[in-house]
């Protein structure tokens, strides 16, 4: 099973969560993208959900001499989640991180401020938020977002995505209240490989969702 885009993606996502609507059991939902890639997804659902639509910016902590590999992921103001395996074998020590840590926290500050452009944060508190991603692989920042957003005491945390690695969601599932995945293929290298077009997207984007829902 392959996607056509994010938008294909993100009405499939969308019918089934409208499904667990119709059941009373998303009341008074709120939905979160994971920008940039989970902007497109999250769109198709606000709408189906007549929900609002917000971000929650999160970064990737890579290592310093491999900046790609990731070692722990961070979002909102919540800190850093680490790897603890990851930094072990690699020989790395949270102080050694401290320079990425603050170069991403400075790139996040600055996504959201430019995605809010002076909206205040949504009040989640009591209410269903629905965390919406393009897909999960290991979940390190799926489980950054969701530990930040668990502190902001919602009624009931739901990760949707289209597609996952069983691992990522199996780990997730301890995370959130419910995890919705359409997709858990076998053999999972990357999000990237499910999907027939897969663009990397821009801020512009990411705005034009926030703008048109």
């Amino acid at each position: 099973m392959r996607f056509r885009d994010r938008r294909q993606a993100g009405r499939e996502l969308a019918a089934r969560l409208r499904e667990r609507q119709d059941e009373g059991a998303l009341p008074d939902p709120v939905v979160l993208a994971l920008p940039r890639g989970g902007a497109a997804v999250a769109f198709e659902v606000a709408r189906a959900l007549d929900a609002p639509l917000d971000v929650l910016v999160v970064r990737k902590i890579g290592a310093p001499f491999h900046e790609e590999f990731g070692v722990g992921a961070m979002a909102g103001d919540g800190i850093p989640l680490y790897d603890e395996d990851a930094l072990l074998r690699l020989g790395l020590s949270e102080a050694d991180l401290a320079p990425v840590v603050a170069r991403e926290r400075a790139e996040l500050r600055r996504r959201e401020e430019r995605y809010r452009q002076g909206r205040p944060a949504p009040e989640l508190a009591g209410r269903t938020v629905v965390v919406v991603d393009d897909g999960l692989a290991t979940g390190s920042t799926a489980r950054a977002a969701l530990r930040a957003l668990r502190a902001r005491d919602p009624g009931h945390l739901v990760l949707a995505v289209p597609v996952g690695s069983a691992e990522g969601i199996t780990l997730m599932r301890s995370e959130a209240d419910e995890v919705l995945c359409l997709h858990e293929p076998a053999a999972f290298m990357a999000v990237g490989q499910w999907y027939e077009e897969f663009d990397q997207l821009t801020d512009e984007d990411v705005l034009d969702a926030l703008r048109r829902v």
